[in-house]
């Protein structure tokens, strides 16, 4: 029926005027008592059933609300946008939470994030365009010859000299491009990182250790410009709500969902506090319309906030133009390594940047195995039944994120021995265990406390890493393996000093209470990027965080697998989760630590 039929069905409806209308009521009139009795009747029978069976309508009262809440939820969800939380574009206040640090932390923070400044593009009074920022087909670079020539030998220092340039092939006269060197020779599955000096003009000096006889090529590659780590430097500092985070709450039938982050404007909307009482990391979310805070039963990754760009800013981020591409050589991109010298005369290499610079790579790949430069010997387990002797009688225990997982998830593979014990948790999530009863080996993962980007974690299974370190007894038959700085990446550089912070703390009480404790830390490592990955998780923002964790750690007795080095060195493409063959290596290294043919001696 439309609109107009049914007020015209209502107006056929409306009592007319005239004379015969008080008959009409007094009939009505008649009728209605004749029924009067039948009413009272019901209406007491039914106040009779409610009085015998108050409970079941209780709960039948209880389905019957929350199924039509959900119902409500599900039709408002339909209609009306999720609600995030609205940042200020400004330095927010997300880097401040928490305890407030003491003088001597403060005063760490400080220097940590000097050490890590990053030279910016000088202001300018137009914006800049496409055509004015880096571009790796117009750059290049040049081996620069030793003073005895263009001959190099074991145990020299190998250099090139990059020039960048700008799309309209014009130099650039300042630096902040994020460059990565590396040399390998793919016919011997050779590969050492390179180390790059920015000379702030648009000229970069990569240089290179030579550590074995035979061909050695350069390799250099844009990761992003200077312009482009402008805007990935903003986004860090001004919108560490672009990955959100969500918790379920729920009281019987009755359920919601609410948005959770570190830092939450506190002026939106009324919030629910989950501060760690032990260490005070901070974490927030919304309260519960209906529900209180105390019903919350998860964790998850809500999801990825977009458009947090401009048009003209997604042009410094083009997979295949400005990200993560090669420079080419203006001459020869390779050379012949010699035999060192005998009379060992020690040979400088020209130079733009006077200053002798020393490098300390943590090793090299040789025939594709990893060989560390640390006096830790490299021991290769390729038998699971050499892995099986090696942790005989040992409890290892891995916290942080999912590249640590990955660790977990090669050795329950590759050893069959290990066999995991089904505690029912989520896929990709955990906690997960392994047992090898017949020697004596446990094998245990756990996810570190949010920021956690996981599909689900229950509540009851979030745990801070400083929190579990603390429960443990530790001893030579101990061994602890951390990483942690993939989920970090979206928040200010402080967020994860402090978290560092109470991990270093925890450590530092293990390793007094049982000195024997072997404690192995995993670096970041390279991974694939486009422009939504640039924009959560690039590089940059790991290097950042992975500088910043070797500092903090230095000089504590924990040793270092360095996946960075490890995935820069070698030939197989950057991913997040590295190929087997990488993590094989890994591994190894792992295992020489906790089974040395020597005495430790690398530190981190």
């Amino acid at each position: 029926m439309s609109f107009i039929s049914l007020h015209q069905a209502e107006d056929e409806m409306m009592p007319s005027s005239g004379p015969d209308n008080g008959k009409q009521e007094v009939t009505m009139c008649r009728n209605l008592s004749k029924y009067t009795l039948f009413f009272i009747v019901l209406a007491l029978s039914g106040l009779i059933f409610l009085l015998r069976n108050i409970h079941t309508v209780e709960n039948w009262n209880c389905h019957t609300i929350s199924a039509l809440y959900q119902l409500q939820s599900r039709i408002q969800s339909s209609f009306i946008q999720v609600n995030l939380p609205t940042f200020y574009h400004n330095r927010t206040f997300c880097a401040h939470l928490g305890q407030k640090p003491s003088p001597e932390d403060e005063l760490e923070e400080r220097y940590l994030l000097d050490s890590i400044s990053w030279p910016g593009p000088p202001p300018r009074s137009t914006p800049t365009t496409l055509r004015q920022t880096s571009d790796p087909i117009h750059s290049l670079f040049a081996i620069l010859p030793t003073k005895e020539g263009r001959e190099w030998h074991v145990g020299d220092q190998l250099e090139a000299l990059v020039q960048m340039h700008d799309f309209q092939g014009r130099p650039k006269r300042y630096g902040g491009d994020f460059l990565l060197a590396r040399l390998h020779s793919p016919e011997l599955g050779a590969g050492v990182a390179g180390k790059v000096l920015d000379h702030r003009n648009g000229f970069y000096s990569a240089l290179f250790p030579l550590l074995w006889v035979g061909s050695a090529q350069i390799e250099v590659t844009l990761v992003h410009s200077s312009e482009a780590v402008a805007v990935l430097r903003r986004l860090r500092e001004e919108r560490p709500d672009r990955v959100f985070f969500k918790s379920l709450f729920r009281l019987g039938f009755l359920s919601e969902t609410t948005v959770c982050n570190m830092c939450l404007p506190p002026d939106q909307h009324p919030l629910c506090n989950y501060t760690d009482p032990y260490t005070g990391e901070p974490w927030y979310c919304y309260k519960p319309k209906v529900l209180s805070c105390d019903t919350r039963i998860n964790h998850a990754k809500g999801g990825y906030l977009k458009h947090l760009i401009t048009n003209k800013e997604a042009l410094l981020f083009q997979s295949g133009v400005n990200i993560k591409v090669r420079i080419h050589a203006s001459g020869p991109d390779r050379i012949n390594v010699l035999p060192p010298r005998k009379d060992k005369v020690e040979v400088e290499s020209s130079s733009i940047k006077p200053e002798p610079v020393k490098l300390e790579p943590s090793g090299y790949y040789y025939e594709d195995s990893w060989r560390p430069l640390s006096g830790v010997t490299m021991r290769q387990f390729n038998e699971s039944s050499a892995i099986t002797h090696c942790l005989t009688n040992k409890v290892i225990n891995m916290y942080g994120d999912s590249t640590v997982r990955q660790w977990f998830e090669y050795l329950i593979a590759f050893v069959p021995g290990l066999k995991e014990f089904n505690l029912h948790s989520p896929k990709n999530v955990g906690p997960f265990m392994a047992v090898d009863s017949t020697h004596n080996i446990l094998l245990k993962y756990r996810c570190h406390g949010p920021p956690i980007r996981f599909s689900t974690v229950m509540s009851s299974e979030l745990r801070y890493i400083s929190n579990e370190l603390d429960g443990l007894s530790g001893g030579p038959n101990t061994v602890v393996v951390l990483s942690i700085w993939a989920h970090f990446s979206t928040f200010p550089v402080e967020v994860y000093i402090r978290r560092l912070r109470h991990i270093r703390r925890a450590l530092v009480r293990l390793l007094d209470r049982a000195p024997g404790t072997v404690v192995v830390i995993r670096s970041a490592n390279l991974q694939a990027l486009d422009q939504e990955v640039s924009l959560y998780n690039s590089d940059w923002y790991s290097l950042q965080l992975d500088e910043v964790l070797r500092s903090m750690f230095k000089g504590l007795n924990v040793l270092l697998v360095d996946a960075w080095q490890m995935s820069l060195a070698h030939h197989f493409p950057h991913a997040l989760h590295p190929p087997p063959a990488i993590v094989k290596n890994m591994i190894d290294m792992l295992l020489s630590y906790v089974c040395p043919e020597k005495k430790r001696s690398q530190r981190t």
